[in-house]
């Protein structure tokens, strides 16, 4: 992501001056708070008013509160480069951090609130900022995008979906499926822009030695196996065809990662991370395929897609706009370095806790734990940089 071209006149707060500034620090700091609570509500010791479910509190605020946050602020920040236009600042900005607010108050208050009334204020969240892009989508002619607005859109009828679908039933599972494939599918097509762009500009300077393969016709089809294998899963998640479709798209989306060369971009941190933040793509889909072909707890595919290809890449993602949005150099010190690192043990401790019940209590209690130091790190070591004012 180029630093933004142009901006309007804008005098107010830093923090309202990009859309990734606010978004960043808000998902990075509910991330790592709502998991801190998520633990004892496990465990019965702490209560909210919600009407969800325990899982579906859980899940719906990962899904839809973090990551619909951290989604908003790297589009907010991507589309006016894509578009050529003027990026949302001031108070329109603060109407969608508002409306972002309002949602996950509205969701932990559900059952005093009511269902309805919740569900209008948190999905209202994406519906504004779908609109929000899509008229800078469609204003500056950027058709190639209309497909990320499109996934945003199934994003925001997941999120209608899981309110209505956990009122009739008790339980959501369509939209919680519907709201995993949405958000899978735009780190597959924002990473497979993002992370050969980043690894070939740093690969360029390091002399002689392979590079990423180009965008092509096999990223196109893997793209397609990986979509088609998802709607199936929506659907039909057992079912054996939908296993094998599942493999399938994961033995795909691994050599995909390998024609970027992610091996040699080890020496630098903020690079070599994307790469390990995309590994848990193809990871989630051959478990969650062979879970639904052989009696393996669907739980670690999708914590590796979730926790993983999402939870890390958003840390990789967040940590490298920050720096470059704000006129920083391009470099992880030893904290950031560690923030990933703990992200990472986090994910493989969530995967590994679905395997064997002797170590499920603690591997989870571990996850937890290192889950909110990474995100709460992240959250205390940009602080600066989100909330000052852009060095250059």
């Amino acid at each position: 992501m180029a630093p933004i071209p142009r901006l309007r006149s804008y005098a107010g707060p830093a923090i309202l001056s990009y859309g990734f500034r606010p978004f960043f620090l808000l998902g990075a700091l509910y991330a790592g708070l709502s998991i801190l609570a998520w633990l004892p509500m496990f465990a019965g010791e702490l209560t909210l008013p919600t009407a969800f479910a325990l899982r579906d509190w859980h899940v719906h605020e990962m899904l839809y509160g973090f990551a619909g946050a951290v989604v908003a602020g790297f589009l907010l920040t991507a589309v006016p480069n894509w578009t050529g236009r003027l990026p949302l600042q001031g108070r329109p900005l603060l109407l969608l951090v508002a409306a972002w607010l309002a949602g996950r108050f509205a969701v932990a208050l559900s059952a005093e609130l009511g269902w309805l009334p919740a569900a209008i204020l948190d999905v209202s969240f994406l519906a504004l900022l779908t609109a929000a892009l899509g008229r800078e989508v469609i204003a500056g002619r950027n058709w190639r995008n209309l497909k990320i607005l499109g996934v945003l859109t199934v994003m925001l009828l997941g999120n209608a979906v899981f309110h209505i679908e956990a009122h009739l039933s008790g339980t959501a599972e369509y939209g919680v499926r519907v709201g995993i494939a949405a958000t899978l599918t735009m780190v597959m097509l924002i990473g497979g822009r993002i992370i050969p762009s980043f690894t070939r500009n740093w690969l360029a300077a390091l002399g002689p030695g392979r590079m990423p393969v180009p965008y092509g016709r096999f990223d196109a089809l893997s793209m397609m196996i990986a979509v088609s294998a998802l709607l199936a899963w929506v659907v039909a998640p057992a079912d054996p065809a939908t296993g094998a479709g599942l493999l399938i798209a994961g033995l795909s989306q691994a050599a995909r990662l390998a024609r970027w060369a992610g091996y040699r971009t080890w020496q630098n941190p903020l690079v070599f991370i994307l790469h390990v933040a995309y590994a848990f793509v193809p990871l989630g889909f051959v478990l969650v395929g062979l879970s639904a072909l052989s009696d393996i707890s669907a739980a670690a595919g999708i914590h590796a897609w979730t926790a993983g290809a999402v939870g890390v890449m958003t840390l990789a993602v967040m940590s490298r706009a920050s720096l470059g949005h704000t006129g920083r150099p391009l470099r992880a010190p030893v904290s950031v370095q560690a923030v990933f690192i703990l992200a990472t043990a986090s994910v493989l401790a969530r995967v590994c806790a679905a395997f064997h019940p002797v170590w499920t209590a603690p591997l989870l209690a571990t996850a937890t734990v290192l889950w909110a130091a990474a995100f709460l790190g992240f959250s205390a070591i940009y602080w600066r940089v989100l909330t000052g004012p852009r060095l250059t």
